[in-house]
């Protein structure tokens, strides 16, 4: 419980239960994900990670709390980005057809857009070393390009809540590496990360804190080296100890 002398955690979850019929998708579901962390769900498939992010996202019905900075989660997804969420999806949800330049900037798009929100885009393009491909459709780039478009555009405008689905997957070594370092970076600028990853090194080293889910009930939290050894999580998500 949040006590006087205990800053507000950016994202607070508590008690969160989903049903969808006759199936308990999440059973009483509590964690928070502070200011400048990463919290990293991970579990088997199936175990309602994904449903934790439409649940934060008021993408399906829930009971529990979910607050950010203290405050209930309005209902609307379309609020979610003016309240600093951004979330990034294991299918990219890019425009296909649209340039590079164009997906990035779709946060920022509204009537009377300005030459400032212009700026922010260049600038989060070559963060992301875009800009050789800005104005190239997103169909025609590698899978991995893609991704980088896809976390560009949620990181565009500067979310105090970042929401991770799966953004390892599909990537290889070098690419891995660098998402590390931006989703480190992030963090490390006062931004909350909320990751969901199967890739469990990558996991491992970026972040602070790791809650686990099976048959959507938490089975274990802790740091990584605390997950890493609980023989719960060993049983139901990373298997034999020698890929620990």
């Amino acid at each position: 419980m949040t006590t006087p002398a205990t800053p507000v955690p950016r994202l607070a979850v508590d008690g969160l239960t989903v049903t969808f019929g006759g199936l308990t998708a999440l059973q009483d579901v509590s964690f928070d994900v502070p200011a400048g962390q990463v919290v990293a769900l991970i579990g088997p498939n199936g175990a309602g990670k994904t449903t934790v992010f439409n649940a934060v996202c008021a993408l399906v019905r829930s009971r529990g709390d979910i607050r950010l900075d203290g405050r209930p989660i309005p209902p609307r997804t379309s609020a979610l980005t003016r309240l600093g969420v951004a979330r990034t999806l294991q299918g990219l949800g890019l425009f296909e057809g649209a340039t590079v330049r164009e997906n990035v900037a779709v946060p920022l798009s509204a009537p009377g857009t300005t030459r400032r929100a212009a700026a922010r885009v260049a600038a989060e393009l070559a963060t992301h070393d875009l800009l050789a491909v800005a104005d190239r459709p997103v169909a025609a780039l590698p899978y991995p390009v893609r991704k980088r478009v896809a976390l560009a555009r949620a990181l565009v405008s500067d979310p105090r809540l970042l929401l991770l689905d799966e953004p390892a997957g599909g990537l290889g070594h070098d690419d891995i590496a660098a998402l590390a370092r931006t989703v480190r970076a992030t963090a490390d600028a006062g931004c909350a990360v909320l990751l969901v990853e199967h890739h469990v090194d990558f996991v491992m080293s970026v972040a602070d804190r790791v809650v686990v889910l099976d048959f959507g009930r938490v089975i274990a939290r802790g740091t990584p080296d605390e997950v890493r050894t609980d023989p719960a999580v060993e049983e139901a998500y990373l298997g034999l100890k020698a890929t620990a």
